[in-house]
């Protein structure tokens, strides 16, 4: 048997423990039901209902299903542990131990703690939709595009270390392609959600648009006596679905990470994209002038890492190092109004010292003369007013 649980906290429960607890989260007036149960998050179905999922169980259009299960995978799924001809198994054992039939339901796997789900319900003239939103983007956090992390060919495996799995159900009757559609605006508004919060890509200096392991499943009611065939960014629909995904992605991702708005407001989160943290930072400050004692030195620049005015100035400047990589702005004029904008940072701060003549360096990056500049004024007590 697998344990259908991993190791977080608040997680406990076995295949094997016929104790396991049933919360339930929310009733919608259709009739679908939410619950918290063996860890996992069950939306369980009526009679009547079109699916549209991006489960390996079952997975694409389908009319028959009970339930879609959001499970939080076992230890030996989120090792890599277990084979891909195994994952059936796993997936099966997992829908009968919460009671459905395996050839009815749908699983999608994350290493989320079913604990942190945010459900975000929004509504309009008897429309209503509902995101069930687990997610976690710290460790598989990436950008579309990015260098892919493996090529399948003849079987895989299963990277899940972070993954944001949506269920969005509508009280409406929707046809296939607007389903499909459904997908796409979802899609879309979980990669705003992590464009406002400037959550960072594991694998490349871009922003994230996802997780490398994102699951997505829709519900819609055949039997409603209200038909809507648009679920675009125009449409009503399309709003209410981009508003409860990009609300409740944010509370997921909240509760799952501490990752908040107020969190995001650090410097040197900003540049960890570019392959710059504190020992970087170290690596710089102790050869230029000065004392050197290391743990002072770190102290002071996380303290002056949340001030708001050099978060402000680091986020105008680390847009300008995008905008050079996106083709938007020519090399050489945002090098001169980057540098311009560094040379001014101990002015910003609103500090008389005047760095050394020679401290930036032309032939350097813009974010490297940035960590000069930023090295210098910790070194020399620069930390302003918060």
């Amino acid at each position: 048997m697998y344990n259908t649980c991993s190791p977080d906290k608040k997680c406990s429960e076995t295949l094997d423990d016929e104790r396991e607890t049933t919360q339930v989260l929310l009733e919608l007036p259709a009739g679908e039901r939410i619950y918290r149960q063996n860890c996992s998050i069950v939306v369980k179905l009526p009679a009547g209902r079109r699916t549209l999922t991006t489960s390996w169980m079952n997975g694409g259009y389908r009319e028959n299903l009970q339930c879609i299960i959001n499970n939080q995978i076992s230890r030996e799924v989120q090792k890599g542990e277990t084979k891909e001809e195994n994952i059936f198994d796993y997936l099966s054992q997992v829908a009968s131990k919460l009671g459905f039939d395996p050839l009815k339901s749908t699983i999608m796997l994350t290493a989320a703690n079913m604990m942190n789900v945010a459900i975000v319900s929004k509504d309009f003239r008897g429309l209503e939709v509902t995101a069930i939103v687990t997610g976690g983007v710290e460790i598989n956090g990436g950008r579309a595009g990015d260098p892919a992390s493996y090529y399948q060919e003849n079987g895989s495996h299963l990277p899940l270390n972070g993954t944001i799995n949506i269920i969005i159900v509508i009280n409406a009757d929707l046809p296939e392609y607007s389903m499909s559609r459904v997908i796409m605006t979802a899609t879309e508004a979980k990669a705003a959600a992590l464009q406002e919060l400037m959550v960072q890509s594991r694998y490349s200096e871009g922003i994230a648009t996802g997780s490398g392991t994102d699951m997505i499943a829709v519900v819609s009611e055949m039997n409603s006596p209200l038909k809507l065939t648009d679920a675009g960014k125009h449409s009503k629909l399309g709003e209410l679905i981009g508003r409860c995904v990009i609300e409740a992605t944010k509370k997921a991702l909240e509760k799952q990470s501490e990752l908040t708005p107020i969190s995001q407001r650090n410097m040197l989160l900003r540049l960890e994209r570019f392959g710059v943290d504190e020992a970087y930072y170290w690596n710089m400050a102790s050869r230029m002038a000065g004392e050197n004692r290391k743990m002072r030195f770190l102290n002071d620049l996380r303290e002056l890492a949340v001030n708001p005015l050099l978060v402000a100035a680091t986020s105008a400047i680390t847009h300008i190092v995008d905008e050079v990589s996106w083709g938007l702005l020519p090399e050489i004029s945002a090098r001169k109004a980057a540098f311009a904008l560094i040379r001014q940072l101990p002015c910003i701060l609103q500090n008389n010292q005047r760095p050394p003549e020679n401290l930036l360096n032309d032939h350097d990056s813009i974010i490297d003369n940035l960590v000069y500049m930023t090295a210098w004024m910790v070194k020399n007590g620069i930390t302003g007013e918060k």
